[in-house]
């Protein structure tokens, strides 16, 4: 059984630094030495069993099946005028190509890894990110062992930790590997990964399919979100990729979309995590799936109607009039825009709000990570990464798609 541990704990715990060990004074010279105390051992716990792939146990979303990603995601779309219909969704019953999704970290298991159980923490995350794609793709989305959330907490704390990240990325290596063995018979796939589960694609895509011409062939693209993706300053691939340009068209295949969020009224702060990679000469990818040749756009954002999950604050009315809403999601024409900005050494994807006194509708979003009351800035709207683009991410699979098929759709019509 899981272990439902304080989810704001866990997230302040991943943000900090982990705990430096402090200098020894020098002690005077009569004074013996203290003896050296070792840390506690990592406490030990018995070896989860590799996932079999070849089972539908092995897979938290697989196509002809109820699972996470067969959920409800109608959505309230609201316009500016307060107006409210019901958008019923209906996922493609034949659908001309495949999406291989990676969930991020959400593990509340108590041990560095976590086990294969479905929690409620995996099927909420595959609702938010991953179900969505069902309108377009078929979608495929392993179990893994990653690293929890509890291992993160302990990691950053400065304690002992068995957690194994390789563990997690021969997973998902297995399990892409059963994929294409066993599933794709020739199809493309567009790769779908957010935090951890896009840097384990990151690194899946480097190590395996840009070294394989026939895997390459196969990529309709890779949206690695929430995770930092190097490329030259002022470049586009020969960073982290070595064949595998950033998208700049929307009839562009083969390619990747990275992108880190951030308000753009508190951009990073010099701690953060995101925006910025460790590589000479090299910057984090931003690509902006509502405006792929640059500039400023207003996105298609599905957001979840409650809030952005345990980390975030709740989210307030919608509207004015206090209304409720009875979907899992809503949609707010023109309320938020994003573009790609390079800002104190950090690029990462600005998001605004557009908010007008005129308008009934809310002045304010929710996504940042928030714990006591404290908006953790160094994060970003890390927890919206993907619903903020939601609606884009899904209609530019489906061009890409097209034209890896060699069927190219008509660009869309600006709003």
């Amino acid at each position: 059984m899981k272990r439902l541990l304080p989810i704001g704990a866990l997230i302040m715990a991943f943000a900090q630094p982990a705990t430096a060990q402090s200098t020894p004074a020098v002690a005077p010279a009569a004074a013996p030495p203290a003896p050296a105390v070792a840390p506690p051992p990592a406490p030990q716990f018995a070896a989860i069993p590799a996932p079999d792939y070849n089972t539908d146990a092995g897979w938290l979303c697989l196509p002809g099946r109820q699972d996470a990603c067969t959920v409800d995601q109608n959505v309230t779309v609201i316009t500016a005028d307060g107006k409210r219909k019901v958008v019923k969704f209906k996922a493609d019953p034949a659908p001309k190509y495949d999406c291989f999704y990676v969930y991020p970290t959400v593990s509340l298991d108590p041990t560095p890894n976590s086990d294969l159980n479905i929690g409620p923490e995996e099927k909420q995350v595959a609702a938010s990110q991953a179900a969505r794609f069902t309108a377009k793709c078929r979608v495929y989305a392993p179990l893994y062992r990653q690293v929890t959330l509890t291992a993160l907490r302990d990691i950053m704390a400065g304690k002992a930790s068995t957690a194994d990240r390789k563990l997690a990325y021969l997973d998902v290596e297995a399990a892409w590997r059963t994929y294409r063995d066993k599933y794709q018979a020739g199809r493309g796939v567009v790769l779908i990964g957010h935090s951890q589960g896009a840097g384990i694609l990151k690194q899946l895509l480097a190590d395996v399919i840009e070294n394989d011409a026939s895997q390459r062939r196969l990529l309709i693209a890779a949206y690695l979100l929430g995770t930092n993706v190097a490329v030259p300053a002022g470049g586009d691939v020969g960073g982290d990729f070595k064949r595998t340009r950033l998208c700049k068209a929307m009839d562009q295949y083969g390619c990747v979309v990275s992108y880190v969020t951030f308000r753009a009224d508190s951009p990073p702060p010099e701690n953060s995590r995101f925006g910025k990679v460790p590589q000479p000469g090299m910057v984090a990818a931003c690509v902006n799936p509502a405006a792929l040749g640059g500039g400023k756009a207003v996105t298609d954002a599905i957001l979840g109607a409650k809030g952005a999950g345990l980390a975030s604050a709740p989210m307030g009315p919608w509207t004015s009039d206090n209304a409720p809403v009875t979907t899992p999601f809503v949609s707010v024409p023109g309320l938020i825009s994003a573009e790609c900005v390079s800002n104190g050494g950090f690029n990462y994807l600005a998001v605004t709000v557009n908010a007008n006194p005129q308008d009934p509708r809310t002045d304010t979003i929710v996504g940042d990570v928030v714990v006591n009351g404290t908006t953790l800035k160094d994060w970003g709207l890390h927890l919206i990464d993907m619903p903020v683009e939601m609606g884009d991410l899904v209609s530019l699979s489906e061009y890409q798609a097209a034209s890896w098929r060699g069927t190219p759709m008509a660009p869309p019509k600006k709003k």
